[in-house]
């Protein structure tokens, strides 16, 4: 008797989870791939047959490197690298480097998955790679965070290169982080290259590129709302975070009049009922980019409402826009948005919302944007950027995000495509499938390696 897809998937991950154990983040994200894509492959022998999905839980390699500095006390600090280069089946490893003390093999081994597919999606040739260090921005002086970035660079350098991989930020990794990391990689190899996007305009970086990730989100909860026949026009959104990735979400909402009450950060979250406005975004801007202040200095400055310790998912609203970490959106946070008539979801962080939440939602019908769509917009205009490196030119901004506008309305088209059942569209069946063709097509090319 054949296996049913609940008894494939559960001896599917049993395997998994044997061979790569105590890595939560990393089965998650494979359990919510592996739920699509089992089913899809089940009537097409060239994908079982050359075990295309086993081989896809596998990265190409892990690297693993120590990273020592001087800090401004002369003391030798040290700390620990990582780069996961997952596949580069249909183009140069890419994704984010990420400075957190709290980052593992596991959680780089996750983000790099999910980052394979979402390369795949924008249709653009780039591989999923993850990387970065358990080093913390928290209380260092600007001259110990180059140091550190100088010494990370050493080792990192002989792994990457424009056509091997190409890093980029992420989670405590902005401008001036990338500058240092790619000052040190021209000096050690002695060419100017495109080997890390997110760099600075005046060498070789991309417009568009900071907002990319945040309009990304919008862009895909629009197309998303017009299958509806819908729009964002005086409706509610809730966003949690208030970096680089909410604040751009929070500036494509209101280019397009909607209201933003909520933005957080791991102290709390603030509810302005008064809505965020273009004074109100430019002063959040000011406080997280060049202050580095906490979120209550907002609720303090406009007097408005500041609950600490907790997220933003208990307020009412039309759309949430979970744009702050992994796993930040649980099944409780999940029903109380739809109790409260969320209608919309759209993950601008990568894997925001638990297993158990994503089901509720599918079943009250909300419509929900997967973290490998809707947040394909920074990879994507990365990908613009190794473009114009290559060619020794740049794009005006105008032309940058129309090209950004029409790559997600393709996502969510792919998206639809796949995951559409006559009644609803399941964004996340959709995405996995599309994302998994290109790289599973180019795998099979290439024979058994």
């Amino acid at each position: 008797m054949p296996h049913s897809n609940d008894q494939r998937l559960a001896d599917f991950m049993q395997g998994l989870v044997l061979r790569n154990p105590d890595e939560p983040y990393f089965h998650q994200a494979v359990y919510e791939v592996a739920n699509s894509i089992l089913p899809f492959i089940a009537d097409k022998p060239k994908y079982r047959k050359a075990r295309i999905l086993e081989r896809l839980t596998e990265p190409d390699r892990i690297i693993v490197f120590r990273v020592c500095w001087e800090d401004d006390q002369g003391n030798i600090q040290t700390n620990r690298g990582f780069r996961v280069q997952h596949s580069n089946a249909i183009g140069p490893y890419k994704g984010g480097l990420r400075f957190h003390h709290d980052v593992s093999i596991g959680l780089f081994k996750f983000l790099a998955f999910e980052q394979t597919f979402k390369n795949s999606l924008t249709g653009l040739p780039m591989g999923g790679g993850k990387g970065g260090s358990n080093f913390s921005l928290q209380g260092k002086s600007d001259r110990e965070v180059m140091r550190f970035c100088q010494s990370f660079m050493t080792e990192l350098a002989r792994h990457i290169g424009p056509d091997t991989d190409v890093p980029a930020g992420d989670i405590g990794v902005g401008a001036r982080e990338v500058s240092y990391l790619f000052g040190q990689y021209k000096r050690l190899v002695n060419q100017f290259t495109g080997v890390l996007t997110g760099k600075s305009l005046e060498f070789g970086g991309s417009l568009v590129r900071t907002e990319a990730t945040g309009y990304g989100a919008v862009y895909f909860l629009q197309d998303m709302l017009t299958v509806k026949k819908q729009g964002l026009d005086g409706r509610i959104a809730a966003v949690s975070g208030s970096g680089n990735v909410a604040q751009y979400a929070i500036e494509k909402l209101l280019h397009n009049n909607a209201k933003v009450v909520t933005a957080s950060d791991s102290s709390g979250f603030i509810y302005d009922p008064h809505g965020f406005d273009t004074e109100r975004l430019e002063f959040l801007k000011e406080l997280k980019n060049v202050k580095r202040g906490r979120i209550n200095e907002y609720a303090e400055t406009f007097g408005c409402e500041f609950h600490p310790g907790q997220r933003p998912w208990q307020v009412p609203c039309d759309f949430a826009l979970p744009c702050a970490t992994q796993n930040e959106l649980s099944a409780e946070d999940a029903k109380t948005l739809i109790s409260n008539g969320c209608i919309a979801v759209s993950e601008g962080a990568n894997m925001p919302t638990e297993l158990a939440g994503i089901d509720l939602f599918h079943e009250a019908n909300v419509m929900f944007a997967p973290s490998k769509a809707a947040n394909a917009g920074g990879v994507a205009v990365s990908g613009l950027e190794m473009s114009q490196n290559s060619m020794r030119q740049s794009w005006e901004r105008d032309e940058l995000d129309q090209r950004l506008r029409k790559i997600m309305q393709k996502i969510h088209d792919k998206c639809r495509e796949h995951g559409e059942n006559g009644v609803t569209i399941d964004y996340v069946k959709g995405a996995n499938i599309a994302g998994f063709i290109k790289v599973a097509d180019a795998m099979l090319a290439y024979g058994v390696m």
